[in-house]
């Protein structure tokens, strides 16, 4: 039965899409059946599996208003051991529909139980924000992982976070923790970046992944080409570290 796991920071710009992709990606790499499911109206993840948004049929917007059975939207990809959940703009009007409707928190997890048993693994994209569609996908996960810059704001963000993973601990999901901190577009050379690293070191030290991930030009052109980092350039600086962080996930849920 899969592990699921959700992608989240409420912060913006972070490589959140990035390294939910690519890890995606590379858990397919080392031989686990992974489902990627976009969670954010953006569709960064769906376009950056190259699934183009405007021809769908079905979307998990479709799937969280029980339009359309999950096993009926799962679309698979070029890439090995990797299927997708997409999504498009349409999804940005389904957070009201959720507020408004008794019991919404548990949609998600409901429709991701069906096909479970499928999949080793799945990764959820969430959306730049701490709202019902985050929400859902807190509820139907095992864990968290956080990508974050080492920036004091992301800091900042970071304990908004964890509060908002204890809330849902508490009401809806007693299994639900955070699995890991990623560190994205790091410089070890800025003196900013190794204070911040020392600082999540001291607090979260069991959290941090050991890999980081590097500011690389090969990440950055990827999603045009609609490829994760290793389809696009395998032995470019980005690809290997995400392998690195996926076997790292695998190793701690």
């Amino acid at each position: 039965m899969a592990k699921i796991i959700a992608f989240a920071n409420q912060k913006g710009g972070v490589g959140k899409t990035t390294s939910a992709v690519n890890i995606a990606a590379s858990l397919g790499i080392q031989g686990k059946k992974t489902l990627l499911v976009d969670l954010d109206p953006q569709g960064n993840a769906t376009s950056g599996v190259g699934i183009p948004k405007r021809s769908l049929k079905g979307t998990v917007k479709d799937v969280l208003s029980g339009e359309i059975l999950i096993k009926n939207v799962i679309l698979s990809t070029n890439y090995k051991n990797l299927d997708v959940i997409p999504t498009n703009v349409s999804l940005s009007g389904a957070e009201f529909d959720l507020y408004n409707d008794e019991g919404s928190e548990y949609n998600l997890k409901d429709a991701l139980a069906k096909i479970k048993d499928e999949y080793d693994y799945i990764i959820i994209d969430c959306p730049p924000s701490l709202g019902m569609l985050t929400i859902n996908a807190f509820v139907a996960s095992d864990g968290i992982v956080v990508p974050m810059q080492a920036e004091f704001y992301a800091v900042e963000g970071l304990s908004q976070l964890i509060t908002t993973t204890k809330r849902i601990k508490k009401h809806y999901n007693e299994d639900l923790n955070i699995v890991g901190i990623l560190i994205t577009m790091y410089n070890k050379r800025l003196l900013l970046s190794m204070q911040v690293m020392d600082e999540l070191e001291k607090y979260y030290p069991d959290k941090l992944f050991s890999t980081t991930i590097s500011r690389n030009v090969k990440l950055t052109e990827a999603p045009g080409f609609g490829k994760p980092a290793y389809y696009h350039d395998k032995n470019s600086k980005g690809a290997q570290e995400y392998l690195e962080v996926a076997r790292e996930l695998s190793s701690r849920i």
